[in-house]
């Protein structure tokens, strides 16, 4: 049909959910200015599933990618000239900003941000809500804000936890300094 002439869309399966949006204009600067068509091409391959109310941006070079075997969930905002692997997954309220590459069999949880010109390599998982402002080698599993391999937020998370603990006994050590240092200064 037109849709897939229009915008390189696979030869075989695919399903789009209501309200989605593909090849709009780029946010750029410039106002009116920017409001011309652009021709370059977003490209979804074979298997893709595209969820309600998902928007992909036409690339600004070249062209917007998405992967076979991808499945987007509802609300998903792909900017310009992002590269999705093959077989990734994108949940909900998902963001991914302009020149971003990621690798095969990525997830991506729901509401993870990720910035600009960003590459994500293979087989990586990102937690939910994390915030992704630099590149990614394969195999990791990252969390948080800023994203971290999820080992080490662990551990930053539980430090956390016990402040409350480190902040009573610090007062109760500078007490017995305090102790200590009239103890010294009667004798």
């Amino acid at each position: 049909d037109s849709a897939r002439a229009r915008f390189g869309l696979g030869r075989g399966r695919l399903r789009l959910g209501r309200g989605r949006c593909g090849g709009w204009r780029r946010f750029g600067r410039g106002g009116s200015r920017c409001r011309r068509l652009v021709p370059y091409p977003v490209e979804i391959g074979d298997g893709v599933e595209i969820g309600a109310c998902t928007c992909i941006d036409r690339a600004k070079i070249g062209a917007t990618v998405i992967g076979d075997g991808t499945k987007i969930d509802n609300l998903v905002q792909i900017a310009h000239n992002v590269t999705v692997g093959e077989h990734s997954i994108l949940v909900a309220q998902v963001g991914i900003s302009g020149s971003t590459r990621l690798g095969k069999h990525v997830v991506l949880a729901g509401q993870v941000g990720i910035a600009g010109h960003v590459e994500i390599g293979d087989r990586v998982r990102i937690a939910a809500k994390s915030g992704v402002a630099h590149s990614v080698e394969a195999d990791q599993d990252i969390v948080g804000l800023p994203a971290v391999p999820h080992r080490e937020w662990f551990r930053m998370y539980g430090n956390i936890q016990r402040l409350g603990r480190f902040k009573e006994e610090l007062r109760r050590l500078k007490e017995k300094v305090q102790q200590l240092e009239r103890k010294w200064n009667k004798e």
